[in-house]
């Protein structure tokens, strides 16, 4: 029982026998000591500074974004180079005639099965000095004005690498790089251009393990995600000559398609000879005269238009 209702029930037994009951006040109930009691405090788990700030970066890692790189469209135009901005000229009308039966092999149906790997496409020489580069990159720069396709311009020539330079960029990260270095994945080493269907694979980090790179399972892997990450998506490599390294060998049984870079009244018929025997693994294979001055008969001449005579940078005279 209560304080409270014992007091009542005192009053009640007062009044019962005729006596006065008396006032109660606050003060003259007695109370029973009570217990302080503390008060909860909330628990705040203290995290010093430094972790904080470690615990606010981890967000969930956004994919890769290739760097972009701005490409002097005005400068290789006046080098003789195919520039998307340029008007109609004999060296752009060339390459729309070149390149269209490689796109047909890349997109369509060959006879009753499609052409394997016909999106990849290896541009090469027998001897340096014909003009490989050159068309690779001009092939590289027509076929990304295509409507239906965009373009991986790889440099696959490791040990002497020029797209870059003709390009005047320089050297990076690229290819080698990714073959070497397990932690690189191929969105690190791309470079995006200001040409929008239009990206590069650098030759990058020169190895002398190149030959055996090239040919190793990590190459096979890099290539199928190359050919499928985009359907659209051309690849041409730029390769190394046939008779001098051993690299464009290895790297034509990957290919899908070959363009042999002919230099007129230079290379022999023995050495193309020679040169085509490397190749017979790949099902297509097409040879470009270049540096002729003798007028086809679609009315164009020969490529190489604008170029000095410095045959140890693969330029046309």
């Amino acid at each position: 029982m209560s304080l409270i209702e014992k007091a009542v029930e005192r009053l009640g037994q007062l009044k019962q026998a005729g006596q006065d009951a008396p006032v109660i006040t606050p003060a003259s109930v007695p109370v029973e000591p009570v217990e302080p009691v503390e008060p909860v405090k909330p628990v705040v788990e203290a995290v010093p500074l430094q972790e904080r700030s470690r615990v606010e970066i981890h967000a969930p890692e956004a994919e890769p974004v290739s760097r972009e790189v701005n490409i002097d469209l005005d400068r290789l135009a006046h080098m003789g180079f195919v520039t998307p901005d340029q008007q109609r000229t004999s060296i752009s009308e060339e390459y729309r005639v070149i390149k269209r039966p490689l796109l047909r092999n890349a997109s369509s149906m060959r006879g009753t099965s499609r052409v394997a790997k016909g999106n990849l496409i290896m541009v090469t020489s027998a001897l340096p000095g014909e003009g490989k580069s050159f068309t690779a990159l001009n092939l590289a720069m027509s076929m990304a004005m295509e409507l239906d396709h965009s373009v991986l311009l790889v440099d696959a020539d490791v040990s002497k690498p020029s797209i870059l330079k003709q390009m005047g960029l320089p050297q990076e990260r690229g290819l080698m790089d990714v073959l070497v270095d397990g932690t690189l994945d191929l969105p690190d080493v791309i470079l995006r251009t200001n040409i929008e269907k239009l990206r590069i694979l650098p030759a990058g980090t020169a190895t002398q393990r190149a030959t055996e790179l090239l040919a190793s399972e990590g190459m096979n892997r890099l290539l199928d995600e190359m050919a499928s990450r985009y359907s659209d998506r051309i690849i041409i490599f730029d390769s190394p000559p046939l008779l001098v390294t051993t690299e464009s060998r290895v790297l034509a049984t990957h290919m899908g398609q070959i363009v042999v870079v002919v230099e007129a009244e230079r290379t022999t018929h023995a050495a193309l000879k020679q040169a085509l025997a490397t190749i017979e693994a790949c099902p297509i294979k097409m040879m470009l005269l270049n540096k002729s001055t003798v007028q086809g008969p679609g009315g164009y001449y020969g490529y190489g238009y604008g170029y000095g005579q410095e045959p140890e940078d693969d330029k046309a005279a």
